[in-house]
Order: C-alpha cells, then structure tokens, then sequence
C-alpha cells in the first residue's frame, strides 16, 4: 500500500489484524507487534529505537507527512479511526510497532542506580503510572517480575503517556531479579507493614532497589527473606494501604530527596 491508499472498512484484514492486537495479549506475543496510539507516544517510542511497522493516519486530524522508509503508511477515513482509536485527542495517528525485549543485562547500572521492581503487579493502569512517576525521578529502570499483564498492553501504554519507552523495562522471574540484584550489590527494599521502618529513616542513596507487590497480598516470601531492609509508609488513617502508584512515587522522590540533599 502507499499513502494515497484509504481504508474505510473495519472488515479490512489489516483493520482487524489492528484491533487484535488492541484487544489480545496473545495476539502481541505471537506476532511481535504491539499498537501506539498518538504523535507523543509514537515519537517517545521511536527516540527509544523501536521500529515502526505500519503507520494508520487520519488525514483530517492529522495533516503531517511522515518520513518512514521500512513502514508503511495506510490513510483511514474519520469514521474508522474513531473505530481504531482508544481515545479521540491523539492526532489522528496509530502505529504498529516492532516489539523490542530488554532483559535485565540490557540495563546500564553505572552511577548509583535506582529501581523499581513489581511483584505480580496486573492493572496495567498501575504499571504505566508507575513508570511516569520512574521517568519523573529518573530510575534507572523498572522491573516487572511474574508479569500478570504484558509490558506492551495498550491500557498500560496509554496510561504512561510514553513513559513505557522513556524508562527501561524489563519482564522477568522474582528468583532471577533476586540473584541479579545480589549480584551487583544492589540494597533491596521490600515495601511491607510486617517487621518494617518508615521508608525515610532507610539510606536510598547507594544502589537501589524498590520492591513493590499487589495490594491485595503484598510480596512473596522469597523476597521477604531477600530484603535487605523492610520499609513502610505510614498510615495515620483507617486504611492499611494506598494504591501502590502512588506508593511507588512517594518512595521513588524520598530517593531522589536522599540523592540531591547528599
């Protein structure tokens, strides 16, 4: 196809190959595509080196031209991208994308690295604040171990507002995470209510790792046993948690406050 090629249909087989990959995460593994949705996200992700596949525009929202040799670029008409688009204010732009695995030797720990790693974390809205609030203190990366929702998950693109390629990521096994963060020496900080200290009296200035479960059940015991040191948020209220974005940001900029005031 070349530009001047218009899809009007969501019964075209690329269409429907589209929203497959919107919709399944067995779609994405098998295929090795996952989907970007608007100019921010897309341009986040191509300055991370992900290869673009194939470019769906709407020329009445989006009028630019786009310069991309190995993809190609297919005209939808308004009606179809209100179809294809999760949501109306992304430029009239939606790309499939090559899919690109990290693994945790990919990741640069020079310096004093800072890390954030989820235990079973599976609402990919959680993940992808998580990885704003990573991009905002500058982490090194963040790791996602035992995923229960794949990295590439739309809803958790979406919702990091292109953090998702802006922040390492990487998806691998608790036990794996753990011998690897002992291996370079890395402080691991389990956040946990049992047998724990307020987060701020912990040093996070020296290589770092946050450790994060569910809110429902918290960690594992292999990471328990793990810990280097047990931390907690306190809670003056009648509740025993928060919402473990906002958990994860508030314990990301005591590490940032650390670092800065040393």
């Amino acid at each position: 196809m070349n530009d001047f090629d218009l899809i009007t249909s969501a019964q075209n087989p690329r269409i429907k190959q589209l929203l497959a990959l919107q919709q399944k995460s067995s779609e994405r593994r098998s295929s090795g595509l996952f989907v970007v949705e608007g100019q921010r996200e897309l341009s986040h992700c191509m300055a991370a080196g992900y290869e673009v596949a194939a470019l769906y525009v709407c020329p009445e929202l989006c009028p630019m031209d786009f310069d991309l040799p190995d993809a190609s670029v297919v005209h939808v008409s308004p009606q179809l991208y209100e179809r294809i688009a999760y949501r109306g204010s992304t430029e009239g732009v939606v790309a499939l994308i090559r899919e690109k695995r990290l693994t945790l030797s990919d990741l640069d720990l020079t310096g004093s690295p800072l890390i954030v790693v989820l235990e079973s974390v599976e609402k990919p809205g959680n993940l992808g604040a998580i990885l704003r609030s990573a991009d905002a203190a500058g982490a090194t990366a963040v790791v996602v171990c035992d995923p229960l929702t794949d990295l590439n998950n739309p809803n958790l693109i979406r919702a990091s507002i292109g953090a998702r390629f802006t922040v390492p990521c990487v998806a691998t096994t608790s036990q794996e995470c753990i011998g690897w963060l002992q291996q370079h020496g890395i402080s691991i900080l389990t956040a946990q209510l049992q047998d724990s200290c307020p987060y701020y009296q912990t040093d996070m200035r020296r290589p770092t790792a946050i450790v994060m479960g569910t809110e429902s059940t918290g960690l594992t015991q292999p990471w328990r046993e793990a810990a280097t040191a047990h931390i907690r948020i306190p809670m003056l209220g009648r509740l025993d948690s928060l919402n473990v974005s906002v958990s994860a940001a508030i314990l990301l900029f005591e590490a940032v406050r650390q670092r800065q005031s040393q």
